[in-house]
């Protein structure tokens, strides 16, 4: 059976399912099929944000001991190369309690530190690992009603991906150190499209309801987490004080100084305060990676140890950084990094006009606020 994708609209809005969700699908029918001895025809998988949404197998079968469920990844009309990608789970019993979740076939390797994964490690970040756990576990209550099953039984899940490792050399996976396949990532269990105006006007509109509403302050966030963090920074705030701005922080800013937002704090993890500190104001990753010679030179300016500088000017990522500070037992180069991305946001809101009272706040990838400077 062919599981239709509706064509990507590179103009549309709609909506996908990150490689997270697609796998975490397949590894929670899998169990199904495992544990109850038949298969169902489609599944209702859960998001890390608490979320639902119904997705159907592709092709399902027996392998001796194993259940093996594949499913195509949405990404709906986000231009990602993993849209149509073929993403199976093999779940079969184990004798260790527990569910241990493995990659495969198509799925990348990390070689490099700096990716909040161990070196030598199947590259499935944390929060999908967290989503696959959490679904293969509803399947279990689901089929055997035990909540104690998984502490005296164990489950192993593999994760593969059909020509993941062609596909991953469209990705950054190679100067990341990520060899053999794809990653499986997501945050939040879905994919919104990053390139479309419609995208960068929901932002706008979003920044625009707050100062209609006449909020003290505007809290733009750069992501999920940032946003989860945001929201615990400023309680006192109401929703729809914080905005998540994807990676469209000067549309942000230039809405905030055309509605005159009086004060402003912008909520980020490393990557994008590192971006915005060169002044860049659109941060997707894709043909605008972080530039370690200057994230050195930031480490140099901030009177960081020489054994620092060298090590971030080989780092692997802006996350390698701060993992590389935190070692040397140094925010010095982080609360520099952050005083650029802010003076570089008060120089765009000037150059705009505007003067509103800002404020920039790196968090970790805990939603821990590392560093908070204002202006």
């Amino acid at each position: 059976m062919e599981i239709p994708i509706p064509p990507r609209d590179r103009r549309g809005m709609r909506t996908g399912y990150t490689t997270g969700t697609t796998a975490a699908a397949a590894a929670k029918l899998a169990t199904l099929a495992l544990l109850g001895g038949a298969w169902p025809t489609d599944v209702v998988v859960r998001l890390p944000t608490g979320e639902t949404t119904r997705m159907l197998p592709l092709a399902c079968w027996f392998a001796g001991d194993t259940a093996v469920c594949t499913l195509i990844k949405d990404g709906g009309d986000d231009p990602d190369v993993t849209h149509g990608a073929r993403i199976s789970a093999y779940v079969r019993r184990c004798a260790t309690p527990g569910v241990h979740i493995e990659g495969g076939s198509g799925v990348g390797r990390v070689t490099l530190p700096g990716l909040g994964l161990a070196v030598g490690s199947a590259a499935i970040n944390p929060v999908p690992r967290q989503q696959i756990r959490a679904n293969v576990a509803d399947a279990v209550l689901q089929v055997l009603h035990d909540p104690r099953y998984l502490d005296l039984h164990g489950l192993e899940v593999l994760i593969s991906v059909a020509d993941g490792a062609a596909l991953a050399e469209r990705t950054l996976n190679p100067r990341l150190g990520i060899i053999g396949g794809i990653s499986i990532l997501g945050t939040s269990g879905k994919v919104h499209p990053y390139s479309t105006a419609a995208w960068r006007a929901s932002v706008v509109q979003a920044v625009e309801l707050a100062a209609y509403h006449s909020v003290a302050k505007v809290v733009l966030a750069t992501g999920g987490r940032s946003a989860e963090a945001a929201k615990r920074l400023f309680p006192h705030l109401p929703d729809l004080a914080c905005v998540e701005i994807s990676i469209f922080t000067g549309a942000a800013l230039r809405t905030c100084v055309s509605q005159r937002v009086p004060e402003v704090a912008l909520v980020a993890m490393i990557s994008r305060i590192a971006k915005t500190a060169q002044g860049r104001m659109v941060t997707h990753v894709a043909g605008n990676p972080v530039d370690l010679a200057f994230l050195s030179q930031v480490c140099r300016e901030a009177g960081a140890p020489e054994g620092l500088v060298a090590a971030v000017a080989a780092a692997n990522t802006s996350r390698h950084m701060l993992e590389l500070c935190q070692e040397y037992g140094t925010l010095a180069p982080l609360e520099h990094l952050t005083r650029l991305a802010l003076a570089q946001s008060r120089r765009y809101v000037e150059r705009l006009g505007g003067h509103p009272r800002l404020e920039v706040i790196l968090v970790d990838f805990d939603g821990t606020a590392l560093v908070r400077v204002e202006g």
